[in-house]
């Protein structure tokens, strides 16, 4: 006699699905953020240094956010609550690199505020979706 026991699948297609939306949007973000970078630098005059320093922390943020999309991914396929709690612990970071450049960069343009404060909605939905992920992993096991 076989017995049959079925899985419970605990991933979460939504959390995933965001996760996936937000690699692409943080493309275009990246590509965005640093033509206008390099806009600012040739049209206007940027202080000494803080020209590397946001390019420095550009670059920084995008590793950041492929650390954070890679542990989300796989912690969310795995039902790993030490992947999605990783993911969330990165988005920490994103977010405050985020707001440096909506906030505290040189020059803050228009498109700087609109690509920014789409940046950080995504971050919020991505945040609460891994959020419940992670609860439902964790009451999953008790």
């Amino acid at each position: 006699m076989f017995t049959h026991i079925a899985s419970l699948n605990l991933s979460s297609v939504p959390f995933q699905l965001t996760l996936y939306l937000s690699a692409v949007y943080f493309l275009f973000y990246f590509l965005s953020t640093l033509c206008m970078i390099v806009y600012k630098s040739q049209v206007l005059s940027y202080p000494d240094g803080n020209l590397t320093l946001d390019l420095c922390l550009l670059f920084l943020m995008a590793a950041l956010e492929l650390l954070r999309l890679y542990w989300g991914v796989k912690g969310n396929l795995q039902e790993s609550e030490r992947g999605v709690g990783a993911s969330l612990a990165m988005t920490g970071g994103t977010v405050l690199l985020c707001l440096y450049f909506l906030l505290w960069q040189s020059y803050v343009l228009r498109a700087d505020v609109i690509i920014n404060a789409a940046l950080l909605a995504g971050y919020l939905l991505a945040f609460l979706l891994g959020f419940v992920t992670l609860a439902r992993f964790a009451s999953a096991y008790v």
